[in-house]
């Protein structure tokens, strides 16, 4: 059965889950920043089937999220490594961490710690506001259409129900 794709939806959210696609995808991210490089690393890290791990390596390489740099000639081989795309999806992995902190686990404590190395502090993901610092809360903040939300779509009644009105300050 074909997964429905998400790729061209107007929204930043679904795009994202269209990219990650499911779990080993965003696993590999969370290796990489752990700093593993290599195809096998990967592989004896995660567990993860050949096939699979090749097809999401793959993936990651052609979004733009990791390089893939030759380090062998004979025979060749490659590693693959965070690009500063790759290092953008850093926030991502620290909020889902934190949710999961919150929400997952287990009493002894979060299992893994952000250890902030400039103020030597072990720290959690918070989403703040760019203009005011101030933390970004679900009660506090409502979607709005952004500039580059299709303007055929702004007026559909389903698109109204959602975003309240096409006229938006």
């Amino acid at each position: 059965m074909r997964r429905t794709s998400f790729r061209n939806w107007p929204c930043s959210i679904a795009r994202v889950a269209d990219l990650l696609g499911d779990a080993w995808t965003t696993l590999l991210l969370r290796e990489a920043f752990y700093g593993f490089r290599r195809f096998d690393e990967f592989r004896q890290e995660l567990g993860i089937a050949r096939n699979t791990l090749t097809d999401r390596l793959r993936l990651l390489v052609d979004e733009g999220l990791l390089a893939k740099q030759r380090y062998q000639v004979e025979p060749e081989r490659y590693e693959y490594v965070l690009t500063d795309k790759g290092h953008d999806f850093f926030p991502v992995l620290a909020a889902m961490a934190t949710w999961g902190d919150r929400w997952l686990a287990e009493a002894d404590g979060p299992p893994i710690t952000f250890h902030h190395r400039p103020c030597g502090h072990d720290g959690h993901a918070e989403v703040v506001c760019a203009e005011c610092a101030r933390p970004m809360r679900a009660q506090d903040s409502e979607m709005r259409m952004g500039p580059g939300f299709p303007s055929k779509l702004a007026r559909r009644p389903d698109v109204v129900r959602r975003f309240g009105t096409a006229d938006q300050e």
